[in-house]
């Protein structure tokens, strides 16, 4: 099994889940405006929860974990492009981190690694798949490791403001405007909702001050460079492992071998997610479609045709319609609009599905 860290779930009989909606919000015995049609779901020691959101590079990493495993969980996305993370029910949930958080009963894990370990260590048996092999116990952690260090939040929001770093972004030109409005408002939100939830203040204040640092380091170019760099050298390290794999066990021809051993492990799960999110910031070419890490290339091309991958990450040219659609359609959930509004969303709508038809027939044709 991969080296521990230090799980230490908490346990939140004071919480149960019973005591949320559908939505995955808090009742806690509140009155609301409008009383609930439906029953909540009893209380179940055995029930799996994962807050998540689809777009969030480690909740990718934790559901992939748990559909390599078979497991079957209730999923309930977050919304961070619509704030829900930063609403109180979710700050007290998990202490004021970041998603993903599951549930377990009664057990709240809100460290993504954290809940990958757990995962691993606690949903053992015939019919569930080990992600850490009895036979490599010390490489799959190592690389773990490596891959895990590797500062995702900045390469993502870094090729976003700065798209001339990238070779074929799917990342439209206006995403760059959105995001600097986005952590402009942020901040000013949170310091609102301090002054709503007292009872929060430390947590809310420890969220504008890796708010502001994040907006400094992701915005500065020099520091993005050096970091693309580093990436570079993590990745030869890679090539050169999978190379030494396909040596290692060339006799073996109809293998399908992967970065620590023959069977599919945790490193392979954080490498599979690292080389899609690469893909979708435009600098797959720069790295290994150029033709200078052959094996990452062929890495590649397998671990997409896993069911798992899929299912989570779905078709790589479709990724940016998955984030939009689903918060366009919440955020009218939430406040229904007028009827222009309804008839100029349906327009946006429209418009995106159109622009998404003649991106991928360019894309295939």
């Amino acid at each position: 099994m991969a080296s521990s860290n230090n799980v230490t779930p908490t346990n939140c009989s004071w919480w149960p889940i019973s005591a949320m909606d559908e939505d995955g919000k808090i009742t806690d015995g509140e009155e609301c405006e409008e009383p609930t049609t439906e029953p909540t779901k009893p209380f179940n020691k055995d029930r799996l929860v994962l807050y998540h959101w689809t777009q969030s590079f480690t909740s990718q990493k934790v559901r992939l974990v748990i559909n390599e495993k078979g497991l079957v969980c209730e999923e309930r996305d977050v919304s961070l492009p619509l704030q829900e993370h930063k609403e109180p029910w979710f700050m007290r949930l998990n202490l004021g981190e970041e998603v993903p958080v599951f549930l377990h009963g009664e057990t709240i894990i809100s460290d993504y690694n954290q809940i990958i370990d757990y995962l691993e260590k606690t949903f053992v048996g015939e019919h569930l798949v080990p992600l850490s092999p009895a036979c490599q116990l010390f490489l799959p952690a190592s690389y773990r490791q490596l891959l895990d260090g590797l500062p995702m939040d900045a390469y993502t929001h870094g090729c976003i403001l700065h798209p001339e770093l990238t070779t074929d972004s799917m990342i439209p030109k206006y995403a760059t405007a959105e995001i600097r409005r986005h952590l402009a408002n942020a901040a000013t939100e949170l310091m609102k909702l301090d002054h709503e939830e007292p009872q929060l203040t430390e947590p809310y204040l420890s969220k504008q001050k890796k708010l502001m640092a994040k907006i400094l380091d992701h915005d500065n170019v020099n520091y993005l460079k050096k970091i693309l760099g580093e990436l570079a050298m993590v990745l030869d390290q890679v090539e050169a492992e999978l190379e030494k794999r396909k040596l290692e066990y060339q006799a073996i021809s109809q293998l399908n071998l992967w970065l620590c051993a023959p069977e599919f492990t945790l490193a392979d799960v954080c490498l599979g997610a690292l080389l899609h999110r690469l893909k979708f910031l435009g600098l797959s070419k720069k790295y290994w479609e150029d033709g200078s890490r052959p094996n990452l290339q062929s890495f590649f091309v397998r671990v997409q045709k896993r069911y798992a991958f899929r299912k989570v990450l779905g078709d790589i040219h479709t990724t940016l319609l998955s984030a939009v659609l689903p918060n366009a359609f919440r955020m009218v959930k939430k406040k229904p609009p007028s009827f222009f509004g309804a008839s100029f969303l349906m327009g946006s709508l429209g418009g995106m599905g159109y622009f998404a038809y003649w991106f991928l027939k360019k894309k295939y044709m």
